[in-house]
Order: C-alpha cells, then sequence, then structure tokens
C-alpha cells in the first residue's frame, strides 16, 4: 500500500542534498500504486513530480507544490530470447548500480562501463544515461511506461523512445510518460564489448576497440570515476553533486569555426580543443576542457557551492547550502564559457521550479 505523507524535505532524497519540501509526497513500491498515484494526482489538476534516486534533480529552495511520486517499485527477471541475447525486464525503481553489478557478475555484458552511476533504472532511458562509451540506447529494447495523456500503460520500442545524445522521448516531452519499467538486451560473455573510450582503454592497458574481462572492465571505471568523485559516498563532499552538470557540447561547422578562432586568440595560435566527430557534419568537444580553459579551477567556489577539487565538471553542494547557490555558480560558470569561447553550455540535470 502506497505510503502518504506532507511538507516532505525533498533534499533528503536527492544527491545534491537540495531541495525544499514537497506538499504531498507518495512512496509508491508497486507499478499500480504508481500509476495510481498519477493517475489521481492529474484528475485533481495537481502538479506531478516523479521521483527516483535523485541524481540528476536539482529542486528549488521553495520545493515543489504538489504531487511527489517516490518509485520504490523492485523485481528484475531475464529472458533468452533465442538470439545469443539475455533480455532483463527490470522495474523502474531498482537502483542502477547494484543492478550494473549483478549483469557483470553473472557474466551478462552490455552495461559494465555503466558501473558507479547513481540513481535509479527507470532514469536511464529518459537521460539516455551514458559513460566512458557506453550509452543505455544501445542495450534497451523496450520501456514500459503510464502515458498520462491517454491514460494507457503502453510499451515503447528503442526507435520509437528516439534515443540520442543524453536525450529521449521521454525527455522531450516530461509531463508524458511514467517510466514502470525497461528491458535491456545483454550478451552472455566473460568479456566486455569493446573498449570505445580512450581514457578507459588506457587505464586497461588495451587499445579501442579491445575486449577485457568484464569484471576488469567494471573496476577500472570504478577506479576512473571515484579518482573524478563520481562514486556517491557520505564522506566525500565532492560527491554531493548530480554528477556532469552539463553536457557536452555539439557543435555545426560554422561553430567549430568559431571555436577555433577563440581557442588560438585565447590560447594561443597552435592550441587546440578536443573534438569527436558526431557522424552527422557536426562535433562533439568538451564542456569540462571549455570549463578549466575559461578560467574555472576545481574547486572553484561561489558562496557555499563549489566546483568538484577532482573533476571541473561537477557542481557541489559540500557545505549545505541552498539551491540559490548552486545556481550562481553555474550561472558564473556558463557565462564565463560564452564569454570566452562563444559556446553556450547546457545543463544535464533536471530543474524542478528553476532555472538558469
Amino acid at each position: 500500500m502506497a505510503v502518504f505523507a506532507e511538507e516532505v524535505n525533498l533534499a533528503g532524497y536527492t544527491t545534491l542534498r537540495l531541495g525544499g519540501p514537497a506538499r504531498r509526497f507518495v512512496e509508491a513500491t508497486t507499478e499500480a500504486e504508481v500509476v495510481d498515484a498519477v493517475r489521481e494526482a492529474d484528475a485533481e489538476g495537481e502538479p506531478v513530480l516523479v521521483l527516483g534516486g535523485g541524481s540528476n534533480l536539482v529542486v528549488s529552495d521553495e520545493g515543489f507544490p504538489g504531487t511527489v511520486v517516490h518509485v520504490g517499485t523492485r523485481g528484475a527477471e531475464q529472458v533468452t530470447d533465442g538470439h545469443g541475447r539475455v533480455l532483463v525486464r527490470v522495474q523502474a525503481g531498482e537502483e542502477w548500480e547494484p543492478f550494473v553489478a549483478r549483469c557483470v557478475a553473472d557474466g551478462l555484458a552490455g552495461v559494465e562501463c555503466l558501473s558507479g552511476i547513481p540513481g535509479r533504472v527507470g532514469a536511464t532511458p529518459i537521460q539516455n544515461v551514458g559513460a566512458y562509451g557506453q550509452d543505455v540506447s544501445e542495450t534497451v529494447v523496450e520501456v514500459r511506461a503510464y502515458d498520462r495523456r491517454t491514460e494507457a500503460i503502453v510499451t515503447l520500442s528503442k526507435e520509437e523512445c528516439a534515443f540520442s545524445y543524453r536525450n529521449s522521448l521521454f525527455k522531450r516531452t516530461p509531463d508524458r510518460y511514467v517510466v514502470l519499467g525497461v528491458t535491456y538486451a545483454l550478451r552472455e560473455s566473460d568479456d566486455s564489448q569493446p573498449i570505445a573510450y580512450a581514457e578507459l582503454a588506457r587505464r586497461l592497458g588495451t587499445e579501442p576497440g579491445g575486449r577485457v574481462p568484464l569484471k576488469e572492465a567494471r573496476e577500472a571505471v570504478l577506479e576512473l570515476r571515484r579518482g573524478k568523485g563520481m562514486v556517491l559516498d557520505p564522506s566525500d563532499p565532492d560527491t554531493r553533486s548530480a554528477g556532469s552538470f552539463f553536457t557536452n557540447p555539439i557543435l555545426d561547422a560554422a561553430s567549430v569555426v568559431e571555436l577555433e578562432r577563440r581557442v588560438a586568440e585565447r590560447l594561443g595560435p597552435d592550441a587546440t580543443f578536443p573534438r569527436f566527430p558526431e557522424g552527422d557534419g557536426r562535433t562533439k568537444t568538451s564542456a569540462a576542457w571549455l570549463i578549466d580553459r575559461a578560467g574555472f579551477a576545481k574547486g572553484h567556489t561561489r558562496g557555499r557551492a563549489r566546483i568538484s577539487t577532482k573533476h571541473t565538471l561537477a557542481l557541489t553542494n559540500p557545505e549545505n547550502g541552498g539551491t540559490e547557490d548552486l545556481l550562481a555558480l553555474a550561472r558564473e560558470v556558463r557565462d564565463g564559457v560564452r564569454a570566452a569561447f562563444g559556446v553556450e553550455l547546457v545543463n544535464e540535470p533536471v530543474f524542478v521550479g528553476v532555472s538558469l
């Protein structure tokens, strides 16, 4: 049975430890409870916030003036599809990192480079979660969701999810679908998927495209993430973050030329910047590189918010500040990068009641 409460402080439910009270809070542990809570709030014209692990969320100091549905559903099942794949159907409320750990322990490859990411399964298709050369869109087969517009439970194929870089149908239509479960197609293997990320390949002593034992890939990813403060640790204030605060910019040809000009002007004629072809004529560059070269070092502070001492892409709340402290720092960084390089940084976390 769902548990209801009022005026629940949301700071305790986000990894940033930020956010004011929710007017109404529902703890839902079954799919039916999730759907009923959302349907009831919609019928009453009440704003709804669906909350998982809170690892990709920035909530205003004023909180949320509606119903928060905290998804706590549990369960996973495996089915072999006859094509050398194992389909794993997982409830949205399952914690992501323990799920990845179980997959690796069971010899299922496809999500090992996504080790150490906080949050719950339901968030992964929304954000098209990715790290170290893997995205969940590579393994998602289908997503089960509640469609708030039609008031029906639907199953959306990978193609219907319309995945792109850190984006999806769910993120583009945030008030329509509530993710209830995700099916992933994994491969039975003692070895990882081909290692696509150069930094990870170096750590593993292999070339990009090489395979390594599954458990070695996972451990190397965890080591890299810990070194950047990206694995939750109550004793480490750098992990009081929402992970990467800005997405890596994807630039068209004209923007690349302008960035080349500005980099040369600011850093010298022989200076260059990270670039990764996107295959559609556009180029991805590194937000962390831009932040650092714009003059924002690790540990830079504004008010009670701070850039992580380990990674310039993480904005942290080490001193129990407020959401406005974090946003002031984010605006300073965004505006500084725009002034230096003409590139507009876009926030990766979901904002609730606030904006940049």
